[in-house]
């Protein structure tokens, strides 16, 4: 009976023994290359094996039970993004039929009580309905009420709602009050630390929020919520955040930390060996934690030592152990097994002595709406990046994007680096990137519309990386802003503002494409008391949005200095990469 599994875990508690959930099937799945697996967002982390392949996906499960897992979870974590029915883009024949997605929630269910069994662990290996993310959406409220039917008919143990973050949205708070209607054992997983609500790789969303998380879960213990744990974040976030909720709730607590990253399509995974992992566990049943286990990355080995590990071992009272216990994180933070050196292979190096393989590019995540760096951005970065300019500095990054060229600056060792941008998305992206890459303390943001920026203090260093296409005036009407005929809108008002930005010894970097004129640019920069210098250069093939402008952009050409090359159908423009300085400065080394 579902009952008797429940009952249980309810008395490891009371006995306070420690409870074992198992680790990531999906990524799991992947790693041992199951079958037509491929891990992907836009395959709902591995819900579609259900259906293509659910002898892997019961295997998986198995090598979790002999693992020593007290909690084993279903592959319904992408369930709210499942399609209605899955499979249907496939073609169907007469021997198999497209398997609706509630069909295939009652299976994982099946699947993993038929693992249970093939290892006798019945009545000893509890069964937890995986539910993974916010509820932001009407279809997926209504995804979560059909959800509760299809469990009537195949009920779990209990419910893992799991990788909750901001918890803002009246759907994710109906969502909790349906699951509590069941009358299941309902479990909820946190992708938050103390600071704050936390991204996979461990960027803290937002400002401290004090007692926010604590307070939640008082709340929760008091509706009904059986356990609260925190989940799918880097191991080294996981450390201080139980002892904190201790103080707010008596419910259990528990913690499955991630081991790597998602990189589309697949997981990498960090290099932590299970003893690593066993020994961390033992730091986290230190501070109290009563359920342990593993997310996205951590296999079946990591659970089966730690398993080991915690075996009478009592919460908060492992002295024994606290010498082991004294570095943080160790093993667990870092490294992962494709990136790993060969020990037989020397790596490639500058003519500075820095590792150029892989390229160390700033960590960049780049939000929807968002523009991606684009190639005169990876040509000003490569010059930032070698030249290591920025440091000591107070920086200015105009149009700032993802970040890339303010998060190099901070990196390269600027004092202060202000980042601007029309978009408040791309601000807040750039902030983001920062945290990523370790500098936020050096990186500031600013929504502010780059067409009519006027300065407020003087900078060491400007970069700008700005929209250039020249663009035809008809039919590209525009209301409050001049059309771009030359494309050089953005450019001309950067040059214009260009002294009032720039301390006395102060440096100016922008890109210029070849179809925007030289002699406009150089009668600009005169006319300020500048001169340019030209640090690099790259070709760059036209873009399908060029090709769409190619008759006005060849007008533009037979009237100015403005040019790009033919090749066949192949239209290349060139790509300048420009240092503006005062007359008679001494040029940058």
């Amino acid at each position: 009976m579902p009952a008797a599994a429940y009952a249980r875990l309810q008395a490891k508690f009371a006995e306070d023994q420690c409870v074992v959930l198992d680790g990531g099937v999906a990524t799991e799945l992947q790693r041992q290359q199951a079958l037509e697996f491929r891990l992907s967002d836009r395959e709902h982390w591995g819900f579609e094996s259900l259906e293509h392949m659910p002898q892997a996906v019961e295997a998986v499960h198995h090598s979790y039970v002999l693992a020593g897992c007290d909690v084993v979870t279903t592959n319904t974590y992408g369930i709210l993004e499942a399609p209605a029915p899955v499979g249907l883009q496939r073609p169907v024949n007469l021997r198999t039929r497209p398997l609706h997605w509630m069909d295939l929630a009652r299976r994982s269910v099946r699947l993993v009580r038929s693992a249970i069994e093939a290892a006798n662990k019945q009545d000893q290996c509890a069964v937890a309905f995986s539910i993974g993310g916010d509820v932001t959406t009407k279809d997926q409220l209504e995804t979560i009420e059909l959800v509760v039917r299809a469990l009537e008919q195949e009920p779990p143990d209990l419910v893992l709602f799991e990788t909750l973050v901001m918890l803002e949205d009246a759907h994710t708070v109906r969502a909790i009050e349906l699951l509590l209607e069941t009358g299941l054992p309902v479990w909820m997983a946190f992708r938050r630390c103390r600071q704050g609500p936390c991204g996979i790789h461990g960027q803290l969303w937002g400002g401290p929020e004090g007692d926010f998380f604590g307070r939640l879960a008082r709340r929760l213990e008091e509706i009904g919520v059986g356990a609260i744990l925190i989940n799918c974040m880097p191991p080294d976030l996981v450390s201080g955040t139980i002892l904190w909720l201790r103080d707010f709730t008596d419910l259990p607590l528990g913690v499955y930390p991630n081991l790597g990253r998602y990189s589309d399509p697949g997981w990498r995974f960090t290099h932590v060996k299970p003893d690593e992992y066993a020994d961390a566990a033992l730091r986290w049943r230190t501070e109290g934690a009563q359920i342990l286990g593993g997310c996205c990355g951590v296999e079946p080995e990591h659970i089966a030592a730690m398993a080991q590990a915690i075996e009478g071992t009592r919460a908060g009272t492992l002295a024994e152990v606290s010498t082991a216990m004294d570095r943080p994180g160790r093993g667990l933070a870092s490294g992962d097994r494709e990136a790993e050196s060969s020990a037989s292979a020397a790596p490639w190096l500058d003519a500075k002595g820095r590792q150029i393989y892989p390229l160390p590019l700033p960590e960049l995540t780049c939000e929807p709406d968002v523009f991606v760096p684009t190639q005169g951005s990876y040509l000003m970065w490569k010059y930032l990046y070698n030249e290591g300019v920025g440091k000591n500095q107070r920086c200015l990054d105009i149009g700032c994007g993802t970040g890339i060229l303010a998060v190099q600056l901070a990196l390269n060792g600027a004092r202060h680096v202000t980042a601007l941008d029309i978009q408040k998305a791309a601000v807040a992206n750039t902030l983001t990137n920062a945290f990523r890459n370790g500098v936020a303390d050096h990186v500031s943001g600013e929504v502010t519309d780059v067409y009519a920026f006027e300065p407020e203090e003087k900078y060491d260093i400007v970069v700008a990386s700005l929209y250039q296409m020249p663009t035809d005036p008809l039919g590209n009407l525009s209301g409050h802003r001049p059309i771009d005929y030359w494309g050089r809108n953005l450019l001309d008002h950067y040059l214009a503002v260009l002294p009032r930005m720039l301390k006395p010894d102060g440096r100016g970097y922008f890109m210029q494409i070849s179809l925007l004129s030289q002699e406009q640019t150089e009668s600009l920069l005169r006319q300020a008391g500048f001169e340019a210098r030209i640090l690099d250069f790259a070709l760059y093939q036209f873009t399908p949005l060029f090709l769409e402008n190619l008759e006005h952009i060849l007008r533009v050409e037979g009237i100015s200095d403005a040019y790009h090359f033919r090749f066949r159908d192949e239209q290349v423009m060139v790509m300048y990469l420009v240092e503006a300085s005062r007359k008679d400065q001494v040029p940058a080394t």
